[in-house]
């Protein structure tokens, strides 16, 4: 049964509103502006959809044209995880970086121009930020996209992030409730599960959920995962105990509550997206994230049918699905009222992210270090990306040294030979390793011993979690890949 092929009745517009779909390509296809015109009052914009910044001003232009007050929503954290510069990285750090420098102040004037570029694309919801405390360094999909390991640090900054964001008109969405900074699993893959008390959990990983509640985050994202303390059988997204009795009841939250991506492993291999749906909604969910992964008119066609269909079987009361489509619009019509002017600010503030990944810099020095002024060979120890950060956008300092030092060569090693490929590719050249997460791929630490027992003089730039001890000539800490991270390093290295 296909029920918005035929219909636009109240309760499809509704299952329909409450949809936060994408699509394909850089412009809106015909279904989803057909869509729009039936009731859909969300559309995702991810990597695939964006070229250039005035192409993604057209495309939310040719949204608005169908439908004047649609959410247009963004998975851009800055940092790693950046879908504007999906192509170039970033020009902002992210917030492992930011929680670095732990200036407040600073933090709030890097959402505020992030915030400033998206309201200039058209662009008027962004999920971000992470509020997750990476209490757990080998997490394999929060790390760099955490403030930090520090409830308060996380806190105090995640609230400045909501702040400077929301300066600018573009709603923020602290994400992932109740907290996955202490798993060791990404929910993209499998269903993670955080094991410890209901009063490690109110001390630790809700304290900055209440700091963004407290500074006003108009939407929260859900996180797919277990968390027995709250609720011993659903995730957190399907969890009405974790959202409507935790996040509305005893947190007092009276945003938008949005799930994390239906299609993730997490929830998509055991659940399924319609039936996870209609549970989410149940639980407490106001808004169906789906797109990522899945961006076709099927999808959308599929979800809404499910949600029609849990409401007439009386699995899905009626009221729930209303409640959350009036959130969506309230979200809206938030939007539409506060509206910025895209221009504010930009003279003053269009280095900011430069001046943030400078400031965040670590530099440990072994002896005297002169800086190269010849071209070097950067090797790029590479890690396997995960699904978050995706493997679009490029990372690493060699085309920022290449700029300085003309001529420098770079190649990209992985595996138990690493360390020899990089000395047989780098000749006599001075060599330059990058890592991400060096403590949690044993591979990379030992491509670095043979590096290091070889040639002594090696320099060590980190671009994720500077766990593992510095080591090499110089070791640079750069607390994210973030394209202005890679040059921050590459300014040390040559001295400039």
């Amino acid at each position: 049964m296909t029920t918005i092929a035929r219909a636009t009745d109240t309760l499809t517009r509704d299952a329909l509103t409450v949809l936060q779909p994408g699509f394909t390509g850089t412009t809106a296809p015909d279904w989803l502006l057909r869509r729009l015109g039936e009731g859909l009052a969300s559309v995702g914009l991810f990597g695939r959809n964006i070229a250039s910044a005035e192409q993604v001003a057209a495309l939310t232009a040719q949204l608005r044209a169908e439908r004047e007050d649609v959410l247009v929503a963004i998975d851009e954290e800055s940092g790693d995880v950046t879908r504007l510069e999906v192509r170039t990285g970033s020009s902002f750090p992210g917030n492992l970086a930011l929680g670095a420098v732990d200036d407040v102040g600073l933090t709030r004037e890097v959402a505020a121009e992030l915030g400033r570029r998206l309201a200039a694309c058209g662009v008027n919801f962004n999920w971000a930020p992470s509020a997750d405390v990476n209490s757990n360094p080998d997490n394999p999909v929060i790390g760099v996209r955490s403030f930090g390991a520090g409830t308060d640090l996380v806190a105090r900054h995640t609230a400045a992030y909501v702040t400077g964001m929301q300066s600018a008109g573009v709603a923020a969405c602290t994400k992932h409730f109740p907290g996955h900074g202490d798993t060791g699993v990404d929910s993209h893959h499998a269903m993670p599960l955080i094991d410890v008390d209901a009063a490690v959990l109110a001390e630790r990983d809700l304290v900055p959920f209440r700091a963004a509640i407290a500074a006003g985050s108009r939407a929260v994202m859900s996180a797919h995962i277990l968390v027995p303390a709250l609720d011993p059988e659903h995730p957190a997204t399907l969890s009405r105990r974790i959202l409507t009795d935790l996040l509305r009841g005893e947190l007092g939250y009276d945003g938008l509550i949005v799930t994390d991506g239906m299609e993730m492993r997490a929830i998509a291999g055991t659940y399924g997206i319609e039936r996870g749906s209609v549970l989410a909604v149940a639980a407490g969910a106001d808004a169906i994230c789906v797109g990522g992964g899945l961006s076709d008119e099927g999808t959308v066609r599929r979800l809404c049918d499910a949600l029609v269909e849990a409401v007439r079987a009386g699995e899905l009361p009626e009221g729930r699905l209303a409640d959350a489509a009036e959130r969506v619009r309230a979200l809206a019509r938030w939007t539409a009222a506060h509206k910025a002017d895209a221009g504010a600010g930009e003279s003053e503030a269009g280095d900011v992210g430069l001046r943030a990944a400078r400031r965040a810099l670590r530099v440990t020095v072994a002896d005297a270090f002169a800086p190269l002024t010849e071209p070097p060979y950067v090797a790029a120890l590479t890690p396997v990306a995960n699904i978050a950060v995706g493997d679009e956008t490029p990372w690493g300092i060699a085309a920022e040294l290449f700029r300085l030092l003309p001529g420098t060569e770079t190649g990209s090693f992985t595996g138990p030979d690493a360390g020899h490929g990089v000395l047989a590719a780098a000749g006599p050249r001075r060599v330059v390793a990058v890592v991400r997460d060096e403590h949690r791929h044993p591979w990379m630490a030992a491509a670095l011993d043979t590096l290091l027992a070889a040639r002594p003089d090696t320099i060590v730039v980190e671009m994720g979690v500077p766990r593992a001890e510095p080591r090499g000539a110089l070791h640079l800490a750069t607390h994210g890949a973030a394209r202005v991270c890679g040059r921050a390093a590459a300014e040390a290295i040559a001295g400039v």
